[in-house]
């Protein structure tokens, strides 16, 4: 199901965006013989769209390295990250916990948006699971245009600084689950309540790991989101272990990405070359009144 609603495209608390890739006009003149004629050459701006990869607990980047190229090929530069502590071997597995891996997330969003190439006004975050949750956290304390959960995990606020590794030993995480949250139930939904972007929804049919109840909570949190599109991966488990599993989550990510990010860049070149033509028209009637 895709949803579209009225609304700005603000970070939850980053502030107005600016329209992203902004386009550029610029008049130019060719030669021909001994003559010359006008034209306008239109492009984009060099900063370009960027899109963070966030994986699942115990998961790695190399799950999402297999999303890099249909992203590459967009035009979008591409972080994918390996948080702290999820490698078994890592020796701070038992004792990285949840605001740990936030910060892990919001350092590589500023080193991400401080690149003179990307654009900081055009950023996507994908997370899978507890990846999802973190990607709904940094949403509220960064500016993100575009946000795709797949599978999202939910935590209650309790235990915010307890290991992540033994946070189940302590907390019924499954009782939680079970029941469809309010949006003010955990900083996760708070943080989807008042995001202003687009969004991609995703779950897995035959999900072992999180309720339905879980995606419900999310897809209720969402109600100011500028758009929503929800999707039910037919036949797929949590882990997507399944070949053809993997490949509809990938087909559904790229159309996604595509119609986001190149459906900003035709709304840039729109805004351009209306601003152009009223310009011009300025121009020719300089005592026109608005």
């Amino acid at each position: 199901m895709n949803e579209g609603r009225n609304g700005s495209a603000d970070a939850a608390s980053g502030g107005r965006h600016e329209t992203p890739l902004q386009a550029r006009l610029q008049p130019v003149r060719i030669a021909v013989d001994d003559d010359r004629f006008c034209a306008t050459l239109v492009t984009p701006a060099p900063a370009l769209p960027a899109v963070m990869f966030v994986h699942g607990w115990n998961g790695s980047q190399e799950f999402e390295l297999a999303h890099v190229r249909d992203a590459v090929g967009l035009g979008c530069a591409v972080l994918a990250v390996d948080l702290r502590g999820h490698d078994r071997d890592d020796r701070r597995h038992a004792q990285v916990t949840r605001d740990d891996n936030l910060r892990d997330l919001v350092n590589a969003y500023d080193w991400l948006v401080a690149r003179a190439d990307v654009d900081a006004s055009a950023i996507a975050v994908v997370g899978f699971s507890y990846g999802a949750y973190l990607a709904a956290l940094l949403s509220e304390a960064r500016a993100v245009r575009w946000l795709a959960l797949r599978s999202p995990a939910s935590y209650p606020d309790e235990g915010w600084n307890v290991p992540k590794h033994s946070l189940e030993d302590q907390i019924d995480l499954d009782a939680y689950r079970r029941e469809v949250q309010s949006a003010d139930s955990d900083r996760a939904l708070r943080a989807c309540a008042r995001f202003r972007g687009d969004v991609l929804l995703a779950a897995a049919e035959h999900d072992d790991v999180l309720p339905p109840q879980v995606m419900q909570s999310y897809r209720d949190a969402l109600r100011s989101a500028r758009s929503i599109t929800t999707r039910i991966l037919t036949g797929a488990d949590h882990e997507l272990s399944q070949a053809d599993s993997r490949r509809d989550w990938s087909e559904l990510l790229d159309a996604w990405l595509r119609e986001m990010v190149i459906g900003a860049r035709r709304e840039a070149t729109v805004e351009a070359l209306e601003a152009r033509a009223e310009a011009v028209e300025r121009a020719e009637n300089p005592h026109r009144r608005d």
